[in-house]
């Protein structure tokens, strides 16, 4: 199985970078650093899996892929 994909930014109004799964809905960490914000949505997304499976719930299979935009000269 593949992994999730993962989008980290920089949100201004948190100071803080953001690291977030699309396809696990709510599913997101951050941290002083882009590094530290996904090793904390490691361990979000490792207890969210564990809380999908103990409610019985359907854990989304990896589908979301970003756009890829390319500039035009």
């Amino acid at each position: 199985m593949k992994d999730y994909h993962m989008n980290v930014f920089f949100s201004e109004d948190d100071d803080c970078y953001v690291a977030d799964i699309p396809d696990l809905r709510f599913c997101s960490a951050c941290g002083a650093t882009p590094e530290e914000a996904i090793r904390e949505l490691q361990i979000a997304k490792a207890a969210w899996l564990k809380v999908a499976k103990e409610k019985g719930k359907p854990i989304p299979k990896p589908k979301y892929r970003p756009a890829i935009y390319q500039t035009v000269r």
